[in-house]
């Protein structure tokens, strides 16, 4: 059998993809992180089994090690699987990690790809992540770095490279990043956003200038957009009432 990483989007369940639709009405096995919208549990057979794999903040249910046996040990039997991940699989949401540990274990897989949140969040808070005349480029970092693989995040090459900034997964350091940034060479007024549950019906979007990114509490999760496009504001999603 085959195991299915399929991208559930960044929120809003009609952004799941026609295939990523498809797999999950087949599923007899789900297994789903925290942020997927509930209405696509609704779309599995009343059968299926249902699997959590959320991971609050310093709380996991399952370790990621749990879940690369657990998806291995699935994929060994005659059930069809569904690993059903927020946004994009391959875009810090451990897609590749999940992958390689089925690959070196001999058990089959495909990679269904979503739509990351590093996108979407910003198109629904009416901020387009490039404009011709603003931002020619995109740079998708993570606010978690993870002590445990000995790398970090160059921030100041990041200020360098300038265009857009989406930082996933960087509330809790938001403060900390507006710092580097602005080390880095990034202005003080440098426009900023946070876009708090992206896509969802009750999204919310703060916006203001760099320097005071993190000077008051980041609600998680949120998307933190930096650069000259943040300032921009085609709002078209309707307010929640």
């Amino acid at each position: 059998m085959t195991v299915y990483l399929v991208g559930a989007g960044p929120g809003d369940p009609e952004l799941i993809t026609v295939k990523g639709a498809k797999l999950l009405a087949k599923a007899e096995v789900l297994v789903h992180d925290r942020l997927v919208h509930p209405d696509l549990l609704d779309l599995v057979p009343e059968s299926c089994e249902r699997v959590s794999a959320a991971k609050l903040p310093g709380r996991p249910t399952m370790t990621q090690d749990e879940i690369n046996q657990l998806l291995i040990e699935r994929g060994r039997l005659d059930q069809f699987v569904v690993r059903l991940k927020g946004g994009d699989p391959c875009v810090f949401a451990r897609g590749g990690e999940e992958a390689s540990a089925m690959a070196e274990a001999g058990v089959n897989f495909q990679i269904v790809p979503g739509i990351t949140s590093a996108i979407a969040a910003p198109a629904y808070a009416g901020i387009p992540v490039t404009m011709r005349d603003q931002s020619m480029s995109l740079t998708i970092v993570t606010g978690h770095e993870d002590p445990a693989t000995g790398k970090s995040v160059n921030w100041s090459s990041i200020a360098a490279v300038g265009g857009t900034v989406v930082v996933l997964m960087g509330a809790g350091r938001a403060a900390a990043i507006s710092s580097k940034l602005r080390q880095g060479g990034l202005a003080n007024d440098t426009p900023t956003a946070i876009v708090h549950w992206g896509t969802y019906e009750h999204q919310e979007v703060w916006r203001g200038p760099l320097e005071e990114l993190g000077t008051t509490t980041v609600p998680s999760p949120s998307i933190l957009i930096i650069g000259s496009v943040a300032a921009i504001d085609l709002s078209w999603l309707p307010t929640p009432s």
